[in-house]
């Protein structure tokens, strides 16, 4: 193994202020336990967290999901012992390392399915998926949505999910090639249209009506089309910034669009304690076993390239989930 490596965050701006400095392996603190990670997911708001768009207290560090084994443990953590193979995604801050000391009550444990990869690229992404389909837009069985960025790591999982419980999906895409994979992942339609197009397409396909949901984690670039998709009285749920952050409006756009509902959910909120944290990730977990949801791994990162991989991602250079390697 390599020298172990931390990141830190100094400052905010391009991928070119991520810094690696070398560090020891630490020992847990009281009630802590030090993990050694295996894969590290990379994430848009790890970017987010970059920038300075999600700001945080600075020096920090940066990456809120990985997977791996537990190196040691307090004697104070009864539900955790060394060697276990666990992952989490709901942070705080500082996956981007070797090792890392942490609180238990972030962690779940994994099944022995899943392999530390595939947990490091669906943890975040996928529970994500959960908690917007089933517990934010309860979507059910019969009903039409539309997911943007249909072949981007949330959007590849979203899909298939979404197929699975029975829902009928018009996907789009930036490019034919990232449509195409949608259209694997089980797309009724999978259009990648210019974004100003994109909302008639979406009527045409819909006999004028619009489409009851909109699953949107695109942002600024896709807003637009995204009101003018939804149906009378439909959802519009944002959930990204890929391309910034949503316009200011207000109320009576709403009333302009077709009296909709527009939130704006997080992770955080729906996974706020250990239990609804665990319960999201075995549902995920159990949705992978089944071969309902593939992960699919778009590309691998040195941890000590992880600059490379802030560039692949915010150029849309990827596909599915991006790990990072230590």
């Amino acid at each position: 193994m390599s020298e172990p490596i931390a990141f830190v965050l100094r400052r905010t701006g391009g991928p070119e202020v991520l810094e690696a400095r070398s560090i020891d392996v630490p020992r847990p603190g009281p009630g802590k336990v030090v993990v050694r990670h295996e894969a590290i997911g990379l994430n848009f708001i790890d970017t987010y967290h970059r920038s300075g768009l999600y700001p945080l207290p600075l020096p920090a560090g940066l990456g809120t999901e990985a997977a791996g084994v537990i190196e040691a443990v307090d004697e104070g953590v009864a539900d955790f012992r060394e060697g276990d193979r666990i992952g989490y995604f709901t942070g705080p801050p500082g996956a981007y390392a070797t090792y890392r000391e942490i609180d238990p009550d972030k962690l779940v444990k994994l099944p022995g399915s899943i392999p530390a990869e595939t947990a490091a690229a669906a943890m975040l992404k996928g529970c994500t998926v959960e908690y917007l389909v089933e517990r934010c837009a309860r979507v059910q069985a019969g009903e039409t949505v539309l997911v943007h960025a249909a072949a981007g790591g949330v959007g590849s999982i979203l899909v298939p999910w979404l197929k699975a419980i029975g829902a009928h999906v018009i996907a789009h895409s930036g490019d034919s090639r990232k449509a195409a994979l949608a259209k694997e992942s089980g797309a009724d339609h999978s259009l990648c249209c210019p974004m100003d197009a994109l909302a008639a397409e979406v009527r045409r396909l819909t006999d004028g009506k619009g489409v009851p949901m909109v699953f949107d984690g695109v942002g600024a670039a896709s807003w637009n089309a995204s009101l003018s998709a939804t149906a009378r009285r439909g959802l519009l749920v944002t959930y990204g910034n890929a391309s910034g952050p949503v316009p200011a409006f207000t109320a009576l756009d709403l009333l302009r669009a077709g009296s909709i509902f527009v939130t704006r959910p997080t992770l955080a909120d729906y996974c706020a304690t250990p239990e609804e944290m665990r319960a999201s990730a075995a549902r995920l977990f159990e949705m992978i076993e089944k071969d309902k949801v593939p992960v699919r791994i778009g590309a691998r990162f040195e941890l000590a390239k992880a600059a490379d991989a802030h560039r692949a991602i915010e150029s849309r250079a990827t596909t599915g989930s991006t790990v990072l390697i230590p």
